[in-house]
């Protein structure tokens, strides 16, 4: 659905990209929720221990970086993550106000387990588009984010 907003035609365009970005976001995440691809896990839970898999523990603002959540809003995701035996807290040896968040064994299984299914969804999802596609809608969003300093 195009917009209304009676502007400039670029202020018309981008809204209207902006619009088609957000719907497709959306429909894509409302996807993944409707086929439970990361289980019991909540979306931003799933993101925190898919992000110390693959990049390795890190300190709560680095993660809340990678994972594009407030602060405030990733403690009580990690304290959750922690009370369940997914991660672990542990103070930085050098300067204790350093505290790195870990994945534990119950955490490295939990995402192993979830993960296979989650890309497989995201595969089929974004099988409406060609491989080339896919690349260029990725250099699309990187450039549109790196832009502002937003990814």
């Amino acid at each position: 659905m195009p917009t209304h907003f009676e502007g400039s035609r670029a202020e018309r365009r981008t809204l209207d990209t902006f619009i088609k970005l957000t719907r497709c976001t959306n429909s894509v995440l409302a996807e993944l929720s409707a086929r439970q691809t990361t289980g019991d896990l909540t979306p931003s839970q799933f993101a925190v221990l898919e992000a110390l898999y693959h990049i390795g523990s890190m300190t709560q603002g680095e993660i809340s970086s990678k994972v594009l959540k407030s602060a405030s809003n990733l403690t009580t995701v990690i304290d959750n993550l922690e009370r369940d035996g997914y991660v672990r807290r542990e103070r930085d040896g050098n300067d204790r106000r350093v505290i790195y968040v870990h994945l534990t064994e119950a955490g490295t299984s939990k995402i192993e387990a979830a993960l296979p299914h989650h890309v497989g969804a995201l595969v089929e999802i974004f099988s409406v588009l060609s491989a080339s596609e896919q690349e260029t809608l990725g250099e699309l969003c990187k450039k549109l984010g790196k832009a502002r300093g937003l990814a």
